[in-house]
């Protein structure tokens, strides 16, 4: 298949299969609780993200390693089945990423993460693809994938892209990583983590957006602090609603909205996301978001 020449969102990142128990309360270190269903679903934070930016809307190019396995074949037609383009990605021998997830009757989650292929992705494969990743209008990414892989993507985005980072799962970051990164958007541990606001813009990071799941989101600058409200809903299951943040602020980006605009429908793509079982069945398409915004 024949890569386009350009993309408005280009994700560098993890695909999983997902196993979903749901549990009437999630457990304590130590103790064994009873499930009440099980599901299974694609995932990971990078595919999450690629389908949720394809959904709102944007040319959306995956780059990213799949086991030659069911499940790596689960997530191909799962990819083409929203139109994301996965002719960067590379079929690798290791097993397909899997999540272990446990989702309580609140809507609370805990995640297990075994990479499997996702490690297997190489510096090797962002530069075969430094064209694609060049002309992204937005660059995506996350840490399931190696540090250098994503530091690498970074290096290679065009000087008009925009590079957006999802410090997730919560790890300690380099000045030089940190200080190629335009938007970050951490939850509020991964915030603290990080060691704080004033430590990333010292850094060089430009726009901090810290996510707080039922209040809303608060953007931090130079310039200062900037609180974006929350979309109001009774959570189902919170999987993927930080993804579904980070797909719709991409997009909507991609498109020149400003950052606050793009900030709004974020808040709202991630609170849909939180009404529907499972990470990629949750995200929600632009109309969806469109008609809550309107109706705000």
């Amino acid at each position: 298949m024949a890569i386009a020449s350009s993309f408005d969102v280009v994700i560098v990142g993890s695909a999983n299969l997902d196993l979903v128990a749901r549990t009437p309360r999630l457990p304590k270190p130590g103790e064994t609780v009873t499930g009440s269903n099980y599901f299974e679903f694609c995932g990971g934070k990078g595919a999450n993200q690629a389908i949720a930016a394809a959904r709102a809307g944007a040319n959306t190019a995956f780059i990213g390693a799949l086991g030659n396995d069911h499940a790596g074949e689960t997530l191909r037609v799962a990819f083409k089945h929203d139109d994301v383009d996965i002719s960067a990605v590379r079929f690798v021998s290791e097993p397909t990423g899997r999540a272990l997830i446990g989702v309580s009757d609140d809507g609370e989650n805990s995640i297990i993460v075994v990479p499997g292929a996702n490690h297997a992705i190489t510096i090797g494969d962002v530069e075969r693809n430094t064209k694609i990743i060049s002309s992204a209008k937005v660059l995506l990414c996350q840490l399931e994938v190696p540090l250098e892989v994503v530091q690498r993507a970074f290096e290679l985005a065009g000087e008009n892209s925009i590079r957006i980072l999802n410090p997730a799962p919560a790890q300690s970051l380099s000045k030089e990583l940190l200080q190629l990164v335009d938007v970050i958007t951490p939850n509020e541990h991964e915030m603290q983590l990080l060691g704080g606001s004033e430590a990333l813009l010292k850094c060089g990071v430009k726009t901090i957006v810290v996510t707080q799941g039922a209040r809303g989101a608060l953007m931090i600058t130079e310039k200062g602090e900037t609180r974006i409200p929350p979309f109001e809903v009774d959570p189902v299951d919170s999987t993927g609603a930080g993804d579904a943040f980070c797909g719709m602020l991409a997009a909507r980006l991609a498109t020149g909205e400003s950052i606050q605009n793009a900030l709004k429908a974020a808040v709202v793509s991630g609170a849909l996301a939180t009404l529907t079982e499972g990470a990629v069945p949750s995200l929600p398409l632009w109309s969806m978001v469109f008609s809550k915004l309107e109706s705000k």
